[in-house]
């Protein structure tokens, strides 16, 4: 059983949308986007950096 399983066994659609209510509170409206879009992009470039890495290990793999 993995610990994803684990967590998303025990949040239902009421702490959901206590969660999302929260947010809403704390960072407002108009943030929400500005903030999911700095998420978006730092996915992107750790995705880009492990990718990155990988073609550097397989390259000394080849020598």
């Amino acid at each position: 059983m993995t610990l994803t399983s684990i967590f998303l066994g025990m949040v239902g659609p009421w702490q959901i949308a206590i969660i999302v209510v929260l947010i809403l509170l704390l960072f407002g409206g108009k943030k929400i986007p500005e903030l999911m879009r700095g998420l978006g992009s730092g996915i992107k470039e750790f995705k880009d950096a492990t990718k990155e890495d990988d073609a550097k290990i397989d390259e000394s793999k080849k020598d």
